[in-house]
C-alpha cells in the first residue's frame, strides 16, 4: 500500500519510521517532510495547511492510507477533506480536533463530564481576567485558548507576573488569534506524565507512558518550549495511577467526545499531574506527543499500520497493543537561542554514526538537504534516541549518542530523565 504523512517534525520522522517497518507499506510519501524524513519517504512540496493540494496529490498517487502527524491541519479540518473526497486518513475530525484546538472547549468538557482537572475560569476579555487575578491564589495558570506550538501557558508566581501574562496574551497577542479567550486555572503540584492513546470513537488503547521536558535550560528553567526531551516509561506512572485513569479519564473522555457529537479517531494525548490528590487532566492534545513519539513508537511491537486502520474501521477492540519491556530517552538538539531567536543553515556533522546502530536513533525535527549536506532548519534541531534495558540505561546511552552529532549553535539540556534518579 501507499501511505501519505503530513508534517515535517521529529514526530513525523518517529512516525516514518514506524509506517517504513510495516511488511503492508510499498512506498511512502511526506508532505513537506524532511532531510531525515527522506531516507524513508518521497518528500513533497506541499504545506501541511494546503488541504486542497493534499487532497489532489493523495488521489493522483492513489494514496491508500493518509496519517495526519500535526495539530494545525487536524484543528482546521484536513480529515474533513480527505474523508469528503473518499479518502481514507488517519486522524481525528475538525470537531473531535477542537479537544486540542480550544482549552476552554476541552475545560468545559472536563467539567461537564466530571473528569478530574484543576479548576480554572475561562475569559473573552482582557478586564475581566485581569478583575479574577484580583482574588486568585498565587501562583497561577494562565493558558492561550487555542493552538500557540506548545508554548501559550505561562506559569506566574506573583499577581504582577499574572497581569503582565493577561497583557500578553490578550492585548499584545504574542500567541496571535490562540489569545483571543484565555483559561486561567489553579497551579498544580507534582509528576507530569504524558500518555498517548490509539482512539476508534468508542474504544481507547494506551500507548506506554512518557514523561517530557518543556523548559528551555536545566533544572526546568527558561521558557516553555515545544519540548527539549523525553523518556518512557515513567516510573511515576503506577499501576495504581494506570488504573485510576482508565476508569476515570481515559475512557470516560472517549465517551464524553461521543455524547457530544464528536467522536474522536485518532490519537489522543492526556498530559496528566500527578497530584497528591490523585491524577488529574493538565491538557489534551489531538495526535502524537513530540517529542513523546520519538521514545514510545520504538518500544512498540505492533504493526502501526495494522493499528491505525483498526482505529479508522472501529476494531481497536480486537488489537492487542505491546510494547517491549525496557526503556528510552530522546534528547532534543537545538539551536542556540530557542525558542526566541536562532540562527539557521549550520552543516550538521555525525549523522552517519547512527547508520545500522541497533537502538539508537536520530529524528529529524527541522533539517533541511543542500547541496552541501544536511544543514540546521529550525529551533529544535534533532531528536537523539536511545533504548536501554532500563531508564537510566537508555539515558546514559543518550547522552553518549548526542557526543556523535557536531554543528554551529549546537544547544541541549544536560538532564534529561534526570527525575529518574528520585523515582
Amino acid at each position: 500500500m501507499k501511505v501519505l504523512i503530513v508534517g515535517s517534525g521529529g514526530r513525523e520522522h518517529a512516525i516514518a519510521w514506524a509506517v517504513a517497518k510495516s511488511p503492508k507499506v510499498d512506498k511512502i510519501y511526506c508532505a513537506p517532510g524532511n532531510a531525515g524524513i527522506a531516507e524513508y519517504a518521497e518528500c513533497v512540496d506541499i504545506k501541511a495547511m494546503e488541504f486542497d493540494k493534499l487532497v489532489a496529490f493523495a488521489k493522483e498517487k492513489e494514496i491508500d492510507l493518509t496519517i495526519i502527524g500535526m495539530d494545525d491541519p487536524l484543528v482546521g479540518g484536513v480529515v474533513d477533506a480527505f474523508e469528503a473526497e473518499g479518502l481514507r486518513v488517519f486522524g481525528p475530525r475538525k470537531n473531535a480536533a477542537i479537544i486540542e484546538g480550544s482549552k476552554a472547549f476541552s475545560k468545559d468538557l472536563m467539567k461537564k463530564y466530571n473528569i478530574p482537572t484543576a479548576f480554572y475560569e475561562n475569559f473573552d476579555n482582557k478586564e475581566d481576567a485581569l478583575a479574577y487575578l484580583e482574588k486568585a491564589k498565587m501562583p497561577i495558570v494562565l493558558k492561550a485558548d487555542g493552538l500557540a506550538l506548545g508554548k501559550g501557558v505561562l506559569i506566574c508566581n506573583t499577581l504582577e507576573e499574572a497581569r503582565e501574562g493577561v497583557k500578553t496574551i490578550m492585548e499584545e497577542k504574542k500567541f496571535g488569534s490562540a489569545g483571543d479567550r484565555m483559561v486561567i486555572e489553579e497551579f498544580m503540584t507534582g509528576r507530569e506524565v504524558s500518555v498517548l492513546a490509539f482512539c476508534d470513537g468508542k474504544t481507547i488503547k494506551c500507548m506506554t507512558s512518557a514523561q517530557d521536558h518543556k523548559r528551555a535550560q536545566d533544572g526546568d528553567k527558561g521558557l516553555n518550549t515545544g519540548g527539549m526531551g523525553t523518556f518512557s516509561p515513567s516510573p511515576f506512572y503506577t499501576k495504581e495511577v494506570e488504573e485510576f485513569c482508565e476508569k476515570y479519564i481515559y475512557q470516560p473522555t472517549m465517551d464524553a467526545m461521543a455524547a457530544e457529537g464528536r467522536p474522536f479517531v485518532g490519537v489522543l494525548f492526556t498530559g496528566l499531574m500527578i497530584t497528591e490528590d490523585g491524577p488529574k487532566v493538565l491538557e489534551y492534545n489531538a495526535r502524537f506527543g513530540d517529542p513523546e513519539a520519538q521514545v514510545v513508537l520504538p518500544r512498540m511491537k505492533n504493526d502501526i499500520i495494522e493499528v491505525m486502520e483498526a482505529c479508522i474501521d472501529g476494531r481497536l477492540d480486537q488489537i492487542d497493543l505491546q510494547f517491549e519491556d525496557n526503556a528510552a530517552v530522546c534528547v532534543v538538539l537545538a539551536s542556540d537561542g530557542y525558542p526566541v531567536s536562532y540562527q539557521k543553515g549550520f552543516l550538521i556533522k555525525g549523522l552517519e554514526n547512527f547508520k545500522d546502530k541497533d537502538g539508537y536513533y536520530c529524528f529529524h525535527a527541522g533539517s533541511r538537504q543542500t547541496e552541501d549536506g544536511i544543514v540546521t532548519n529550525g529551533g529544535r534541531v534533532l531528536g537523539v534516541t536511545a533504548k536501554g534495558a532500563d531508564l537510566k540505561d537508555a539515558r546514559k546511552k543518550a547522552y553518549e549518542a548526542t557526543e556523535w552529532i557536531q554543528f554551529d549553535n549546537k544547544y541541549m539540556r544536560h538532564d534529561i530523565g534526570k527525575a529518574i534518579d528520585e523515582a
